[in-house]
């Protein structure tokens, strides 16, 4: 797994082991970014159920102001403090060690607005229609901000009250990008 573009291009990040993280691909991260071309400069990212930190590093390789990287896994906390580390990123990242619950109550209570929140739950968790209501209830999308919903095809996607904007599926993994209504 490696930053595809911008400022650390190249670099290699290392992932948690074991069946609990599920790497997105980079042919699918590199979709991904496609998808959201314009996006990404200047924003402020949210990177929920981080695992490696991959896709909020991308985002700031490619010139994001911030991200906010959250996971529950003391070991994928500390492999992304270290990836995060490695890619000189310390000054425009912030890490939270709590569930996704948690995370979104803590950015709400503080009244943060992202440009760009990334959703990869583990797809057989269940997470993803709880996540997306508290982001709509904790109005954690600031203006023209999207949502990056990664999730097996095999669960499809409740979209509530959220405008479908691209819709893509590589194998399995479908990338759904949302906007608030």
């Amino acid at each position: 797994m490696r930053v595809i573009s911008g400022s650390a291009r190249g670099l290699r990040l290392d992932s948690p082991d074991g069946q609990d993280t599920r790497p997105t691909l980079d042919n699918v991260k590199e979709a991904i970014f496609s998808m959201l071309f314009d996006r990404v400069g200047d924003s402020d990212v949210l990177d929920l159920f981080a695992g490696s930190g991959a896709l909020g590093i991308e985002a700031l390789s490619r010139g994001a102001c911030s991200c906010v990287f959250a996971d529950k896994s003391i070991k994928s906390v500390a492999i992304v403090k270290n990836n995060i580390a490695k890619a000189r990123m310390k000054e425009r990242s912030k890490v939270l060690k709590a569930d996704f619950k948690a995370a979104l109550a803590f950015c709400a209570d503080k009244g943060l607005k992202f440009d760009i929140i990334f959703l990869d739950p583990p797809y057989d968790a269940g997470f993803m229609d709880e996540a997306l209501t508290l982001i709509r209830d904790g109005a954690l999308l600031g203006k023209n901000g999207v949502i990056v919903a990664e999730f097996d095809s095999k669960a499809p996607l409740d979209i509530q009250n959220y405008k479908l904007i691209k819709d893509k599926r590589y194998g399995r993994v479908c990338i759904n990008i949302l906007e608030a209504q």
